[in-house]
């Protein structure tokens, strides 16, 4: 008897099928093809990239989020974001929470009395004044080193706005911080922090050995590429449009020529694998393998979009393996799941022109779960 979602556990080796079709649209753009849909050029079947799959489960993740409390919330964060910040900027987000130093201060000591008063009355940003003590009886100026370069200049022009002098100064302040290179501990303890705030880099891996280094991370779930079935055929279609561009040709015309690329319809399939050795060290749960599983069948009705037409899951094939080092070569597994087209129907236009086979005598020691299909 099968087990309860044993496709849900991370301690164990899964190998997937997923099965998707469209119709009446463009499931992957091309942009060396002027955004037509992605073809072997050989054998004319359709391709949709493994970053085009990993962007909508990704888009997935972030919404569903929000229906989480703050502990598990905090976990379902997306490195790589859409149009979202840089990806230095995520991994500073882990040197601040680690306490991790990425430069040792500027500087200087300063005797000028008027600079002493400018600068405990402008207070700018990044730079702070030390008032004297026993142990170091005079005035200086520090800067801390974390301002960006734009942040730094922005704050240098406005102190010389005030007072060129007093600009200069901070100009040699801040010539005078260094670059601080974080120890190996370090960096390992940015890399853990990473994995337990960000959903994708615990389960699609990520290079962060950037200036701001977070090492980088092997991803246990690895996608391949989705191809069709049968051989496609992309359509560049004319359109027209009331939206003119230029507001001096608006007088001129009252629609404009445009395009849209499309194919009539494409059953595609795409294969997956999880790898339990790489989870143990990303430390995936058994909510992360279940969020997507989830992500596979749900992502494409929150990812609706004029140019994509009609796509939808078509299908969910889950083996799981008893060993860790799998029961049985993914190949063999993959070949029990066959589709074909019913008839001789020369032109599917619809799912139901196929037929899908599965074979369910699967090796001992795998357990096949369908999840859709």
């Amino acid at each position: 008897m099968q087990q309860t979602k044993v496709h849900c556990d991370p301690s164990k080796k899964h190998d997937f099928v997923l099965v998707f079709d469209v119709t009446d649209g463009n499931p992957n753009g091309d942009p060396d093809a002027g955004n037509l849909p992605r073809t072997d050029p050989e054998t004319m079947q359709g391709l949709v990239t493994d970053v085009a799959l990993k962007r909508k489960v990704r888009n997935f993740i972030a919404l569903v989020a929000d229906d989480y409390e703050e502990d598990r919330k905090s976990a379902l964060n997306i490195y790589v974001e859409h149009k979202g910040v840089a990806l230095n900027a995520q991994h500073r987000k882990s040197y601040e929470a680690l306490g991790i130093a990425t430069s040792e201060p500027g500087r200087k000591e300063i005797k000028d009395e008027n600079l002493i008063e400018f600068f405990a009355r402008f207070q700018p940003e990044g730079f702070t004044l030390k008032e004297p003590t026993e142990e170091s009886p005079g005035y200086e100026l520090i800067y801390s080193g974390e301002l960006s370069k734009e942040d730094l200049i922005s704050t240098l022009d406005a102190i010389g706005a005030e007072n060129t002098d007093a600009r200069k100064f901070a100009k040699q302040v801040s010539d005078a911080a260094t670059e601080k290179k974080p120890t190996p501990e370090q960096v390992d303890d940015a890399r853990g922090w990473m994995c337990r705030h960000f959903y994708d880099i615990r389960m699609f891996g990520a290079l962060m050995a950037t200036s701001i280094n977070a090492s980088q991370v092997r991803g246990p779930l690895q996608l391949t590429f989705a191809r069709s079935v049968d051989p496609i055929i992309p359509q560049d279609l004319a359109i027209t449009r009331v939206a003119i561009t230029r507001e001096e040709e608006r007088a001129k015309k009252e629609t404009e020529m445009g395009r849209k690329a499309l194919i009539p319809y494409g059953l595609y399939v795409g294969y997956g694998f999880f790898s339990p050795h790489l989870a143990k060290q990303t430390g995936v749960t058994k909510a992360d393998l279940e969020m997507f599983w989830d992500a596979l069948v749900y992502m494409w009705d929150l990812d609706r979009s004029a140019s994509r037409g009609m796509m939808n899951p078509q299908g969910l094939y889950i083996f799981t393996h008893e060993n860790k080092l799998g029961n049985a070569p993914s190949q063999q597994l993959f070949g029990r799941i066959r589709l074909r087209r019913n008839g001789n129907n020369a032109s599917p236009r619809k799912f139901e022109d196929y037929e899908v086979l599965v074979d369910e005598e699967v090796p001992e020691g795998v357990t096949l779960t369908r999840v859709l299909g």
